[in-house]
């Protein structure tokens, strides 16, 4: 398989602006990918943010296995996190979100009104990996259209403060990604779930590890998508799986093609509640 790596240059320069801002900020969001609780963490922010009071959200959560991600909100929680799992896309859970920021930043707002003030500000900086639904989470938390949405990674481009309609000002910064993946299983995880631009991998090679994952931990949801029996796929190659799927799907022989529409059909979540990081 071929190796994955990307780092455009705004995202470098995201990491220096969130760097320069840190003294502006009282609590950091980091939004997670709730399929990736692991693989979607950049090793920077943590370092960047010092002792920051930490929120991390496993954002996506209506498409990650329901399991994994108890496991994983428990783990992060032990960590000393504030956790919440949600579907910003439809709005869910919201309204806990900001009672979290409240407690998150508590101690500095409880400061501020023994010093006289009243219904103090709580800045909060928003971070997150490419396509994590960062953006949709400001927006409504907003309650507008304040930061770009797409279905393509690296949206984001500009940083800039956003009012709410509490005593919540975000800081929005564009997706950080790190510049170099230590294991390539987290690239292929990630581009899987399309953190990465479709022109860096190639669809076929991320297939196939999906096809591979999906074998070992998630087989009822591969055989019902697969249209394949379980005893016929033990008796295929992953390669010579992927073209019966293909044919099963009257795309021929272009594997191409169908390791396309597999893979959307996975980050839609048409192959079933799926958990690449498992605990």
């Amino acid at each position: 398989m071929a190796t994955i790596q990307w780092y455009p240059g705004h995202m470098n320069k995201a990491k220096n602006q969130l760097e320069d801002n840190l003294d502006l900020i009282d609590v950091l969001i980091e939004v997670l990918d709730a399929r990736l609780p692991v693989s979607s963490r950049n090793p920077m922010i943590g370092q960047l943010t010092k002792k920051k009071p930490h929120i991390i959200v496993l954002n996506k959560a209506d498409l990650a296995d329901p399991i994994q991600t108890k496991k994983w909100t428990r783990y992060y929680q032990d960590e000393g996190n504030f956790v919440i799992s949600m579907d910003a896309q439809h709005t869910t859970n919201m309204t806990s979100l900001f009672k979290i920021i409240k407690l998150a930043g508590k101690e500095k707002t409880d400061k501020l009104i023994a010093k006289g003030a009243s219904n103090p500000m709580i800045r909060v900086a928003i971070a997150g990996i490419p396509n994590c639904g960062k953006s949709t989470i400001i927006n409504r938390m907003v309650g507008r259209n304040a930061a770009i949405v797409g279905d393509k990674p690296g949206v984001t481009r500009g940083q800039s403060w956003l009012k709410t309609k509490t005593n919540v000002q975000i800081l929005d910064t564009p997706g950080i990604l790190w510049p170099k993946f230590s294991d390539q299983e987290v690239g292929y995880k990630l581009a899987a779930c399309g953190a990465i631009k479709a022109d860096i991998f190639h669809p076929d090679d991320v297939a196939l590890f999906v096809i591979e994952f999906l074998k070992q931990n998630y087989r009822d949801d591969l055989v019902k998508f697969a249209r394949i029996s379980s005893e016929e796929m033990d008796s295929m190659s992953n390669p010579d799986l992927l073209l019966a799927m293909t044919n099963k799907y009257g795309m021929r022989d272009d594997y191409d093609k169908f390791s396309l529409f597999m893979l959307q059909r996975l980050r839609k979540g048409k192959l079933g509640r799926i958990t690449f990081d498992l605990r």
